[in-house]
């Protein structure tokens, strides 16, 4: 008993003394910052002033702390935030307060009575010289810069570069696109761009973001055939942290979750592994999806806008592309013409092609009309794309201001396929299309003209378009109207 006796008494005795020494502790602090800080000031619940200390005092041009005694707060201390402080019940910790004699950091703190309530606040001020806090200010404003500017970085990043005024052209073709991708651009709903490559589909999905109500949000591309298949899941949906061997321990966003509120543009829509057409059908049905390796479901608030060079209607009969997905995403179908269904476009085309050049440091150039002319013989399997590709070479290779047949015939080379020759004249027989109507002869001798193209080509059908310079899918068309399809 004894053993413990003197532990026991000793707790007691600590127990018995703690309101003591926690009065003993607020009467140190309160001296210690009393003494250390530049002025204090003690106010009750009306705001008026019931302590303030010389060094205070004579800060704001009294004869003596006395004299303040029974005062408004803000008559002897203006811009003071004292009477928030007994308003709110709330300390306001650290604050800067503009004196007669320069700026003051302070600190101000509500005092309340023993039922809680408050009857009054304190004000100290700490520093009356703002190089003692220069490090830390420094350093706080280094942070929000180097903050501020990371954001504007990913922001930039993110955003559509293209407008509807950077898809150039003026024919009929042209128009309708540009007609079609406004209107896209006012809905929700998910938009496909139908084209050959280089005809401008990416160009036109960052112009129907950019037009769009989520023009402000991030703009997020994934090329679904640039990437390996193994990593095209991860890389669309995310991952959670450590989801299989090598990730990483922290979780990875996906380019869903990177764009969040805005656009996600997927290219080459018509390569993606079959499994992930099934995720992504899910995607725009439930609008929810969940990371590689985690189990949490997370919503989705993106528009979809999808392109493909290839025959979505012949992959979907193949058994390559499903078809529920094929019918969500052709809810606003685009079909992109290639350039030579629009040559009357090219010399406009050429005009903006070669300013770019000149904004990128190439040389001034021009194009004459030989040069035109020489560029309109030709089919353009790469389109817009490999026509820039052609300008650029020729300004590089030519010392010429304005360009012509010859400049343009050596940057074109021998390796390009030429333009379809037409029949000439004494090839074409009126014969059995007299006496018919315009529509009507029109109508019949396309589907010779198309019929004896099939058979010469064995009835392929890529090969017959590429003869008669069309596209894939415009010649399926034109072969329905016709009724040549079995």
């Amino acid at each position: 008993m004894s053993r413990y006796s003197g532990t026991n008494m000793a707790t007691a005795n600590d127990l018995s003394d703690y309101q003591q020494i926690s009065l003993r502790a607020i009467r140190s602090l309160f001296e210690s910052i009393e003494q250390s800080s530049e002025g204090t000031v003690i106010v009750d619940r009306d705001l008026r002033i019931v302590w303030m200390n010389e060094r205070y005092a004579r800060r704001f041009g009294l004869p003596s702390a006395e004299s303040a005694i029974g005062q408004v707060c803000e008559h002897v201390i203006p811009g003071s935030l004292l009477r928030e402080v007994v308003n709110t019940g709330q300390p306001i910790l650290l604050d800067l307060l503009d004196t007669p004699k320069g700026p003051m950091v302070v600190m101000r703190l509500p005092i309340h009575d023993d039922a809680g309530q408050v009857i009054g606040a304190i004000g100290f001020a700490l520093f009356d010289e703002l190089r003692t806090l220069a490090p830390l200010v420094t350093r706080f404003l280094r942070i929000q810069e180097e903050l501020a500017s990371t954001r504007r970085s990913l922001q930039n990043a993110r955003q559509a570069k293209y407008s509807f005024a950077h898809f150039v052209g003026s024919g009929p073709a042209s128009q309708e696109v540009k007609r079609r991708a406004r209107r896209a651009a006012t809905m929700e709903t998910s938009v496909l761009l139908l084209g050959e490559t280089g005809t401008g589909k990416e160009l036109l999905a960052h112009a129907i973001h950019a037009a769009s109500p989520r023009a402000n949000k991030p703009f997020v591309s994934v090329n679904a055939a640039a990437i390996p298949e193994n990593l095209l899941e991860a890389e669309f949906f995310g991952t959670a942290p450590g989801a299989f061997t090598g990730a990483d321990r922290k979780a990875r966003p996906g380019k869903l979750q990177i764009a969040q509120g805005g656009t996600l543009f997927l290219d080459e829509i018509g390569d993606m592994p079959m499994s992930l057409q099934a995720k992504l059908l899910r995607v725009l049905q439930e609008r929810e999806f969940e990371p590689l390796g985690s189990n949490e479901v997370l919503r989705c608030d993106v528009r979809l806008i999808a392109a493909t060079s290839r025959d979505l209607d012949a992959l979907v009969i193949e058994g390559a592309f499903r078809a529920d997905l094929y019918y969500r995403l052709n809810v606003l179908p685009i079909a992109v013409p290639p350039l030579r269904e629009r040559y009357e476009d090219l010399p406009a085309l050429c005009e903006a092609i070669l300013d770019s050049l000149l904004a990128e440091g190439h040389a001034p150039r021009e194009l004459d009309e030989d040069a035109l002319a020489l560029l309109a013989r030709y089919d353009w399997p790469g389109n817009v794309r490999e026509l820039r590709n052609v300008l650029e070479r020729a300004s590089l290779l030519s010392d010429e201001t304005v360009m012509g047949a010859v400049s343009i015939g050596s940057a074109l080379g021998k390796t390009l396929p030429p333009k379809t020759t037409e029949p000439a004249p004494s090839d074409f027989n009126v014969g059995p299309f007299s006496g018919m109507r315009y529509e009507e002869a029109k109508r019949k001798f396309e589907q010779e003209f198309i019929g004896r193209t099939l058979a010469s080509c064995s009835g392929k059908v890529d090969e017959a378009a590429r003869c008669l310079g069309l596209g894939r899918s415009t010649l399926y068309k034109k072969m329905a109207s016709l009724g040549l399809l079995s």
